[in-house]
C-alpha cells in the first residue's frame, strides 16, 4: 500500500521543521522537504539521520522564484498533501527589501500553484497566509475575525495578502483544494532571532554567558499580540487538511495568551538569574515605519470546525525559546546582538 506524501515548503524555517517531526509522529506519511540549496540546515538537525536513511523524509531543492524548479519539485513530490510554509517572512526586512518580499511571497505563491494545478491537481493544499493581513485594526474590531477588512501595515503584510487571495482565487477558479489560514503570532524553539521575542531571549541567553553587555534592545513594546506555541500551530495544520477540510475555506488560527510586547519581555526577563542588572533600551533600527499592533484573534471558526485547542501554555512557550537559545549560546554558537 502507497503511503500518503506530504510536500512541504520551506522545511528549515521554525514552522516547517516542526511540522515535519509532527507528521513523522503522528502519521504514517511520506514527508517531502522543499529548501533552497544553499538554505541552513540547522533546524533540521534532529531529523538528518531519517532524512539521509530517507526514513520517510527526504528533500528537494527548489526556489519559489524559480518556476522550473518549482515544476522539479512537484513532479519529484508527488504530494497528496502541500503545506505551502516558505516565505520572505520578515515584516521588518520588507522595508529595506519589498521587491524581494512581493516576488517571492506572491509571484512565488502563483508559480507553485500553477506547478500543482499542471501535475497535482487533487492535492489538497494548504496556503499560509498571516494575521499581518489585517494590519491596524480599530479597538471595536477586536477579537480580529476573518470577515475583517485587510489593511497591511508593510510590504510583508501586502505580500500576504496577495498570497491570501491567491489561494482562495485557485480554489474558486480552478477548483482545487486550497484551504487557507491568517496565523497570528506564534513562537518557540526554532524561532529567527529577527522577531521580537527571539531576539530578546537570544540577547539575554549571551548576557547571561558573559557575551553581551546586560542591555537588551527592543523596538516598539506597546503592540498588543495574542500568542500560540509553533507546536500547536502545526498541529492546528494537519488537523486543517484531514478533518473535512472545506476547498477554499479561510481561518483565523491563534492562540489564547494576549499580552504586549512589553510584556513578554518580562515574561523572558523574570526567567534569567542577571534580571536585575539588566537594562531596556529603545533601538530605532528596530522600529517599522508602521506597525499592526493590535493583533487578538477570533478563532472560533477554526477551533468549531475542527476540535482544535491551544494547549502549551505561554509559560512553557517562552521558557522553551530561552532554553534554545541558552543552549546554543552554550553551545559556543556566535551571532550578532541583532
Amino acid at each position: 500500500m502507497t503511503r500518503p506524501r506530504a510536500l512541504i515548503t520551506g522545511i528549515t524555517g521554525m514552522v516547517g521543521s516542526h511540522l515535519a517531526e509532527h507528521l513523522l509522529a503522528h502519521t504514517d506519511w511520506e514527508v517531502v522537504g522543499m529548501c533552497r540549496w544553499r538554505s541552513p540546515l540547522d533546524n533540521l538537525q534532529a531529523l538528518i539521520p531519517r532524512i539521509e536513511a530517507r526514513d520517510r523524509i527526504s528533500l528537494v531543492y527548489g526556489d519559489l522564484r524559480d518556476a522550473v524548479s518549482l515544476e522539479h519539485v512537484v513532479a519529484a513530490a508527488r504530494p497528496d498533501y502541500v503545506f505551502h510554509l516558505a516565505a520572505q517572512s520578515f515584516p521588518r526586512t520588507s522595508f529595506d527589501s519589498p521587491l524581494d518580499t512581493l516576488d517571492t511571497n506572491i509571484l512565488g505563491t502563483a508559480r507553485l500553484l500553477e506547478a500543482l494545478r499542471r501535475d497535482a491537481r487533487d492535492a489538497m493544499i494548504h496556503v499560509c497566509s498571516s494575521s499581518e493581513v489585517f494590519g491596524r485594526v480599530a479597538k471595536d474590531k477586536l477579537p480580529i475575525a476573518e470577515e475583517c477588512g485587510f489593511h497591511p501595515a508593510s510590504p510583508y503584510a501586502i505580500s500576504k495578502v496577495g498570497t491570501d487571495l491567491l489561494g482562495q482565487h485557485y480554489a474558486e477558479a480552478w477548483g482545487m483544494k486550497v484551504l487557507v489560514t491568517r496565523m497570528f503570532t506564534h513562537t518557540g524553539p526554532r524561532r529567527g532571532d529577527v522577531f521580537a521575542e527571539s531576539t530578546f531571549a537570544k540577547q539575554i541567553a549571551m548576557i547571561e554567558h558573559g557575551l553581551a553587555e546586560p542591555v537588551v534592545k527592543v523596538g516598539n513594546l506597546d503592540s498588543l499580540r495574542t500568542v500560540a506555541d509553533v507546536r500547536d500551530a502545526v498541529r492546528a495544520y494537519h488537523l486543517l487538511l484531514t478533518v473535512d477540510p472545506v476547498p477554499g475555506a479561510v481561518y483565523n488560527i491563534g492562540g489564547s495568551h494576549s499580552l504586549t510586547i512589553g510584556e513578554i519581555l518580562a515574561a523572558l526577563l523574570d526567567l534569567s538569574p542577571r534580571k536585575a542588572e539588566i537594562r531596556v533600551e529603545t533601538d530605532p533600527d528596530r522600529l517599522r515605519p508602521i506597525d499592526a499592533d493590535l493583533q487578538v484573534p477570533d478563532c472560533r471558526k477554526f477551533m468549531d470546525h475542527t476540535g482544535w485547542r491551544p494547549e502549551i501554555p505561554f509559560e512553557r512557550t517562552i521558557a522553551d525559546l530561552l532554553d534554545y537559545w541558552r543552549g546554543r549560546v552554550a553551545r559556543g554558537e556566535r551571532f550578532l546582538s541583532r
